[in-house]
């Protein structure tokens, strides 16, 4: 059961259908160019390793496959400190809310909106809300796979 979790939550990650807009957001214009800034790179890494309690290395074996500025100490270092594992763990105070990481770098919704075309009409404060975007009916958008406050 845990194995199939595992891999079901690691595909909704991959794929940008963990119903968190900004992690959503991030992972879909990472598979569309290549590219991710790094604070949504410390975003997505919290979650997968801080949220949905997977391995770091599987976000790093990914991110090598995706990125068009992979390069392997670099990237392996900075999944190493974003699961606070290695040399610089500190693991109590380095856990990234996406919520709270959206509302301060994207208040207005600007970059969710430019990738996730389907929530373009939604009050951007909603995605800054757990369930937020949930919470219109007449949205097609995944529910969300793990609840931020009990994770």
């Amino acid at each position: 059961i845990r194995d199939r979790y595992q891999r079901r939550v690691h595909g909704a990650w991959c794929e940008g259908k963990t119903g968190v807009p900004i992690i959503d957001a991030s992972m879909r214009y990472l598979n569309e160019t290549g590219l991710m800034h790094n604070r949504l790179r410390m975003i997505v890494a919290s979650f997968l390793t801080k949220n949905l309690f997977l391995p770091w290395s599987w976000g790093e074996k990914y991110f090598a496959l995706k990125l068009l500025d992979y390069e392997a100490s670099s990237n392996i270092g900075s999944w190493q400190w974003g699961a606070s594992t290695g040399a610089d763990s500190v693991p109590y105070f380095r856990v990234f809310n996406p919520y709270t990481q959206s509302a301060k770098f994207d208040k207005e919704g600007l970059f969710i909106k430019s990738v996730l075309k389907e929530l373009c009409d939604v009050e951007p404060k909603l995605f800054h809300k757990e369930n937020g975007v949930q919470s219109n009916l007449f949205l097609e958008y995944p529910n969300t796979i793990v609840n931020i406050k009990q994770s």
